[in-house]
């Protein structure tokens, strides 16, 4: 069994849970928000995920830190869900329950997610006018654009929907040029 299925059969089930009790709360809306906002912090700040990650840092030393720096971002519903993990000694995987979590909202939802990475940050009517045409690919009402910088693409952009990948990049073209030549 790969260390990825592991993973999935430990978060998965707090992520269903959390998932329908902020239904049943009818705090959907506020959850997804406040964890979007967890998971920024935690990709922002090394210090937080090396204390979380930490077995000999005391449960009640991390649920005071997550409590000073959530009580007034983050709805006491959500921080209380910290504090189980905590508990639990489950706080390591939080990233990836946030991420299932987020994904079974967007299943939900029936929400496209799309993952754009490109050279240079994209204007807004850029990423409006990539939305419409994510739409139309791929039959969907709802797109949910997540975007980041990747300058190893050297021009263009790389969007993944799914499986599936469309790759305009330069960096993209030259790959399968490479490939290309290597065959003939």
């Amino acid at each position: 069994m790969s260390n990825q299925n592991i993973i999935s059969k430990i978060t998965t089930p707090y992520a269903e849970a959390l998932l329908e009790i902020s239904q049943n709360a009818n705090l959907l809306q506020e959850t997804n928000k406040n964890l979007s906002s967890i998971s920024v912090i935690l990709s922002q700040s090394k210090d937080l995920r090396l204390l979380l990650l930490n077995p000999l840092i005391n449960i009640s030393v991390k649920k005071q830190i997550l409590e000073t720096l959530f009580m007034d971002k983050v709805n006491k519903f959500v921080l209380n869900f910290l504090f189980v993990l905590v508990d639990k000694r489950r706080i390591v995987f939080l990233s990836e329950i946030i991420e299932k979590y987020l994904e079974l909202v967007y299943k939900l939802e029936s929400i496209t997610v799309a993952e754009l990475s490109s050279a240079v940050d994209l204007s807004e009517n850029q990423q409006k006018d990539l939305i419409e045409k994510i739409k139309l690919i791929t039959c969907s009402t709802n797109v949910k654009l997540i975007t980041n910088t990747d300058p190893a693409l050297i021009g263009g952009f790389r969007v993944k929907i799914g499986s599936k990948v469309i790759d305009t990049s330069l960096a993209g073209k030259l790959k399968s040029m490479s490939l290309y030549l290597k065959t003939n």
